[in-house]
């Protein structure tokens, strides 16, 4: 027999499998593909919708226990932490912990990358896109230093220490497009919803360009689970946030699609596609 399909997913925090590709995860995970996440750190600058969840001190702890509630929900085989710590958005002083994950060294970061991709040996890598969403520094650390090992991975004068070499077919970043945040921005003012964070979000670049997206995956039949997932990230879960807003409807429509930039192979044929595996080689 064959051996699976496998898709590594390489995040910064708890919460980014399931707010960002939940549903691309899950519908692969019931399809019979082994899905592994890494998770740069534990979300200790995260927020605390509840004191009675957890503090400023535990909330490393608890969110790393929701992470992997939302693992078993998505179908995930197995979470890989770094064991960073949260970096906090730009400008915080988080920023300047020692710990940091943005303060990471690459010739650190790298090497223990491209060690789990050859432990690993996944056909697909996805993480975020170079602006990491809306410009969180750890989510583009973690764009930046995943991309290196997706390249270094394949060599075999790159970290010999890190086992043999091994070659993922295909990279991919989460693509939100603009179009999307516009959707949100309507919906949420339809329903007389305050949406100036959206604004300070727009400031930092936050969305795709629609024409460089080249992947809508179709996740409408696991859209409920995707949804639980979320709600295990209890502590992320404040009343401001969006989805919370929403009705289980408009939640649906927008959840319902998911949306990726192929970064390489780059000569693929017939984009855009609707599957992650579509034109797969023959083995």
């Amino acid at each position: 027999m064959s051996k699976p399909r496998t898709l590594l997913a390489v995040f910064a925090h708890p919460d980014d499998e399931a707010f960002g590709p939940g549903g691309t995860l899950a519908k692969y995970a019931r399809e019979g593909t082994r899905v592994i996440l890494v998770c740069a750190t534990r979300g200790e600058a995260g927020e605390i919708s509840d004191p009675n969840l957890a503090s400023p001190e535990t909330l490393g702890e608890v969110r790393e226990q929701e992470l992997w509630c939302a693992a078993r929900v998505l179908g995930i085989a197995d979470v890989i932490f770094l064991g960073y710590r949260d970096s906090g958005m730009a400008g915080s002083p988080n920023n300047a912990h020692p710990q940091a994950f943005v303060n990471a060294p690459q010739e650190e970061v790298v090497p223990r990358l491209v060690g789990i991709m050859r432990q690993v040996r996944p056909d697909i890598v996805i993480t975020f896109e170079p602006n990491g969403g809306y410009g969180h520094p750890d989510h583009i650390a973690i764009h930046q230093h995943t991309v290196a090992a997706f390249h270094a991975a394949g060599l075999s004068n790159h970290y010999p220490e890190q086992g043999e070499p091994w070659q993922p077919r295909r990279l991919f970043y989460t693509a939100i497009p603009r179009s999307f945040f516009r959707r949100l921005r309507q919906i949420l003012q339809d329903a007389g919803i305050e949406t100036r964070n959206l604004d300070h979000w727009e400031k930092t670049g936050m969305g795709w360009p629609d024409e460089a997206v080249n992947v809508i995956l179709d996740v409408s039949a696991v859209v409920d689970i995707k949804w639980q997932a979320i709600q295990c990230h209890r502590t992320q879960l404040g009343p401001g946030n969006f989805f919370i807003k929403l009705s289980a409807s408009q939640r649906r429509a927008l959840m319902s699609h998911e949306y990726f930039a192929l970064a390489w192979p780059t000569d693929a044929p017939g984009l855009p596609w609707n599957d992650l595996f579509a034109f797969w080689p023959e083995e």
